[in-house]
């Protein structure tokens, strides 16, 4: 009966996609909605009021949505679904992971620079590192080896992100290498950094260009 319930629970919280018609957690979907003026937008919360749509999160999903008019039948209401919708949620993903780690550094579990970063990383004491994609190659070999060498190596998020996204993110000036220690905030940038990668993996992941 546990079991059973279990599978329930699972089953209330799956959702359609509206491109592959598979039933999947909402956790993998995007929802979009209508807005008032008649566009469709991404609801990436799922708390905007009024009827949703979920589509799989995997940008060329997106892009079949809008070519196939999907969201004006499953909203069941003529909406506008724009071109760049699938970039624009691309966007929007990205400055989630941002944010994330903004708040992971808020929270004082972020270090920076290159002096700070090295060392913590080969003692294993960080979860997540950066290192921007303007790092200078030897910079970017040395935190490598220094993951490598960690008893517990952390995930390295190499040229994902670069120096001036990184700097913004954490209002620092000219950050090139971050760490972030484990904790609640690690895990919650750690998810938010995989739904993007999830979302782009389809195509090339140009974070430069947001």
């Amino acid at each position: 009966m546990v079991a059973n319930d279990a599978e329930a629970g699972h089953a209330m919280n799956d959702r359609r996609c509206i491109v592959t018609r598979e039933s999947r957690p909402a956790g993998e979907l995007i929802r979009f909605v209508a807005a008032p003026d008649g566009r469709v937008v991404a609801d990436l919360r799922g708390r905007l009021p009024g009827r949703g749509a979920w589509v799989t999160g995997r940008r060329a999903l997106v892009e079949r949505a809008v070519r196939q008019r999907a969201f004006s039948r499953a909203l069941k209401v003529a909406v506008v679904a724009d071109e760049d919708l699938a970039d624009e949620v691309r966007r929007l993903l990205l400055s989630r992971a941002l944010s994330a780690l903004g708040l992971a550094a808020r929270a004082g579990e972020v270090v920076t620079g290159f002096a700070k970063v090295e060392p913590a990383a080969r003692r294993g004491r960080l979860a997540l590192v950066f290192t921007a994609l303007d790092a200078a190659a030897d910079s970017r070999s040395k935190i490598a080896r220094a993951i490598a060498a960690a008893p517990a190596a952390p995930a390295h998020r190499d040229a994902i992100f670069t120096g001036e996204q990184l700097s913004l993110a954490l209002g620092r000036s000219n950050v090139v290498h971050a760490g972030v220690a484990a904790g609640r905030a690690a895990a919650s940038l750690e998810a938010a950094l995989a739904r993007y990668e999830i979302y782009v993996e389809d195509g090339a992941a140009d974070i430069r260009a947001a």
